[in-house]
């Protein structure tokens, strides 16, 4: 046994193994780890993974029990259970026991939100599993990279994190970015026999290796994770927690304003405070945290089956603002399905000769579509068989090339190359002779909206000579052109980044009705250096970016980004990660390597540009949700503190009792959770958070709120003179009937039946307002009302319903006098 992950293994034991693999020769290893070149059998692997344990790091499991308890602890907790010790102290056992409950139904409800936010990112966390190449029965196989085992095979190729830790087996060296384990900025060079650590990245070249530890027993001590804990705040989130302190700091005056004057009047202090502390979590929005985990969750699921996976859960805010689209050009505008055209040669080469040659230099086990195309424009497949590749240098980002070294059946020896024709160009002896030719190819393929491939090869003298130009089409996807009309509809621009030639481009942009203003990224500066004013423009302005390196796309974004669009990236390979961090909202295309993966915001499972137009238009839906949450809890809070606040001040009389208030916040915590399901329209424009009109909208919808309960209370008193316990349950079910109508003013921007409500909010509305009516038709913990009064209450609050919608729309006028939506 190597080394195990059982406890009883000593950590010292652990290390000295660990090193002895590191030092030991590549065959002593491959004996001491029973392993072979053909890897290891089905049978060894199942083996090896019962004693080892998957390769992942087990998370440490909380107590759930403990995890509750964590529900009672905190500043809103802490002023509820004051509350409820004051109310044993003054011997109000019905305050007791309802704002226990009221205690007990915060923390059951946060603790089941967040669990299932918890398992939201979860379920997430499988789809984004990174999967291995790995050598089994002597047949490569792709699994998920945590059934790993000690002594498998695995390959590794441009653009992976390194799975588990590794030992090098033959082949070229490769680069090896190992910033997330050292913080060295500069890849470092790998050879066979040496070690590469688990959570590095490859950044050029592939090359097989042998796993010898797993999971906890790695260098790292834990894989890469690509998911992000669901608690990062993003700035909407932000934005929605300083309303909820401007809400704390109002209330907590307000109370203790109350306190001072009953103070003053002589009032019994327990019961003064006693009140106040119930007002207090009244006000407060407690409901607020539960509400975002739930609307990001419910979101982040509605994401995953539009194929687009949410790997950093802010991301859902940041989409709804992006009004700039950075799109790669393959597989995202195109259908990346490529095809080989007639290709030209030069001094008179068999066109067949071209293929074949390119085809030598390519890879099928690879999967790499241009590979692919090549080879299957062969016109007999078996003529490769004639020929042995000796040695196989991949495609990466800098040398623009594949590689190969050959020996045909005669024994005679010459090397291979296809790739970006001006790198192929720099390479031959014959560039002079060729150049003009291969140039007028190259373009007359472009107008085409072809790309080109150069193909040289190495005479007797083992110098390169170009032979030709493959050409090679990727249409445009059918519904490319609609989905970007509806993008540029819905406010969001649509610009085309791609490697390929600058004619290609525009091709490409002109059947997709893109706009011609296309920029060669080439001219752009020196992306190190800040930008002049006119080239900065010039980005802004542009349709889209030709021969672009992955370096020119962070360069982009940053432009963009400083002249205040917030910009959406797509891309798909190693080089493209820095980009995809710096977007606002980074997205891995489909195929994207692990290390764009990790870099990226939201990661596609299927390919398209329809698929991030979507997701959009559901993020924009979800911050749709918030805002109109945001707008119902401050109107809701200020409605109620200002009432009672000047009821007591004025009248001093307490206008409803604790127990009516621990109700209302029940009731009102319970309905509102609903929101995060709610049907609600996008906006044709991207989402900014516009705090001046939703605290408008809000104040006026709380001072309405006001009179209405003002004008109640004074036809209580004063036209059909009730007594005071009547009025308090008849302004308690006011409070909560309004209250909860206000939900339908707040979801929508036009009148209240613009947008019918999702049939969940119709429900939990109806269902509490059900439950509150009863409660006060019959007296529970307060006077009973009876259901002639009750029929009165809810027809007065309906009136005013109807006139503050009015009224929402008029303030909507004046806060926010924008042309006003579809919606």
């Amino acid at each position: 046994m190597i080394f195990s992950t059982k406890k009883s293994k000593s950590s010292e034991h652990e290390q000295e193994s660990q090193a002895d693999l590191k030092s030991l020769s590549m065959s002593e290893l491959q004996k001491k780890l029973g392993t072979s070149p053909n890897g290891l059998t089905s049978e060894e692997a199942k083996k090896r993974l019962a004693q080892y344990g998957y390769n992942d790091i087990e998370e440490k499991k909380t107590n759930m029990f403990l995890k509750f308890l964590t529900y009672f602890w905190g500043p809103i907790p802490w002023m509820i259970e004051a509350a409820i010790v004051l109310s044993a102290f003054a011997r109000h056992w019905p305050d007791f026991g309802i704002i226990l409950v009221l205690l007990l139904a915060n923390a059951i409800i946060g603790f089941w939100e967040e669990r299932e936010a918890g398992n939201a990112i979860a379920a997430l966390r499988a789809n984004m599993a990174i999967k291995a190449r790995v050598k089994r029965n002597g047949k490569w196989i792709n699994p998920d990279a945590r059934d790993l085992v000690p002594g498998d095979i695995i390959r590794l190729r441009l653009g992976d994190i390194v799975p588990a830790d590794t030992r090098l087996l033959e082949g070229d060296s490769v680069e090896v970015d190992q910033s997330a384990l050292t913080g060295e900025s500069l890849p470092a060079e790998r050879k066979s026999g040496e070690v590469v650590f688990s959570g590095s990245i490859i950044r050029r070249g592939e090359i097989e290796a042998l796993v010898y530890a797993t999971g906890s027993n790695t260098y790292f001590g834990k894989t890469v994770q690509l998911v992000q804990e669901a608690g990062t705040i993003s700035h909407f989130q932000k934005a929605v927690l300083k309303i909820g302190n401007y809400l704390i700091i109002l209330a907590v005056a307000l109370v203790v304003l109350i306190i001072v004057v009953a103070l003053f009047r002589g009032d019994n202090f327990l019961t003064t405070l006693q009140f106040a502390l119930v007002l207090t979590v009244a006000a407060i929005p407690v409901a607020m945290p539960t509400v975002l985990s739930v609307t990001m969750a419910v979101g982040a699921g509605l994401l995953a089956k539009k194929k687009a996976i949410v790997s950093k859960l802010v991301a859902i805010e940041e989409l709804a603002g992006v009004d700039i689209l950075c799109a790669d050009k393959t597989g995202t505008l195109t259908q990346n399905k490529l095809t080989l055209g007639d290709p030209f040669s030069v001094n008179n080469i068999p066109v067949k000769d071209v293929i074949l040659n390119g085809a030598l230099a390519s890879r099928s086990e690879n999967n790499d579509t241009i590979d692919l195309a090549v080879l299957g424009g062969l016109e007999d497949e078996d003529s490769l068989k004639e020929y042995k590749v000796l040695h196989f240098q991949p495609f990466d980002p800098v040398h623009k090339r594949t590689e190969a070294s050959v020996k045909d059946r005669d024994g005679k020896e010459f090397k291979v190359t296809k790739g970006a024709p001006q790198v192929i160009l720099e390479l031959v002896e014959n560039v002079g002779k060729v150049k003009i030719a291969v140039d007028k190819a190259i373009n007359d393929f472009a107008s085409r909206g072809f790309r080109s491939l150069g193909v040289a090869r190495t005479d007797g003298d083992g110098k390169w000579q170009f032979i030709g130009v493959l050409p090679l089409f990727d249409p445009p996807r059918e519904d490319a052109k609609t989905t970007i009309a509806t993008a540029l509809a819905m406010g969001v621009k649509i610009k085309m980044v791609t490697g390929d030639a600058l004619a290609i481009a525009k091709e490409t942009a002109q059947k997709l009705n893109m706009g011609a203003n296309i920029l060669d990224a080439s001219s752009l500066g020196d992306s190190k250096r800040k930008e002049t004013k006119e080239v900065a423009e010039s980005i802004e302005n542009a349709d889209g970016f030709a021969q672009v390196y992955p370096e020119h796309k962070y360069h982009i974004v940053d432009v963009l980004q400083k002249r205040g669009h917030i910009v959406g990236m797509t891309g798909d390979g190693v080089n493209d990660a820095p980009a995809l961090k710096k977007a606002d909202c980074g997205i891995a295309v489909s195929g994207a390597t692990d290390a764009a993966r990790a870099a990226a915001a939201i990661v596609l499972t299927t390919s398209g540009l329809s698929v991030i137009i979507d997701a959009i238009k559901e993020s924009r839906r979800i911050f749709q949700r918030m805002n109109s949450y945001a707008i119902y809890r401050i109107a809701e809070t200020l409605r109620v503190l200002l009432f009672m606040t000047l009821s007591i001040l004025v009248f001093n009389f307490y206008p409803v009792t604790a127990v009516m208030i621990v109700i209302l916040a029940l009731l009102n915590d319970g309905a509102i959770l609903s929101i995060a399901y709610d049907k609600v329209q996008y906006k044709n424009k991207p989402e900014a958070w516009n705090m001046p009109m939703v605290l408008g909208i809000s104040t006026v919808l709380g001072v309405i709120g006001v009179v209405s309960a003002f004008g109640l209370f004074y036809l209580g008193e004063k036209v059909f003179h009730l007594d005071r316990d009547i009025i308090q349950t008849l302004m308690y079910l006011k409070l909560s009937v309004a209250g909860h109508l206000t939900i339908f003013l707040t979801r929508t921007r036009g009148p209240f039946w613009s947008i019918r409500p999702a049939k969940i909010l119709w429900g939990a509305v109806l269902g509490t307002q059900i439950i509150a009516t009863l409660i006060a038709v019959y007296g529970v913990f307060m006077t009973p009302l009876g259901w002639e009064w009750a029929g009165f209450v809810w027809g007065y609050a309906l009136i005013w319903f109807l006139i503050n919608d009015r009224i929402k729309l008029l303030a909507y006028r004046i806060f926010d006098p924008v042309k006003k939506s579809k919606h």
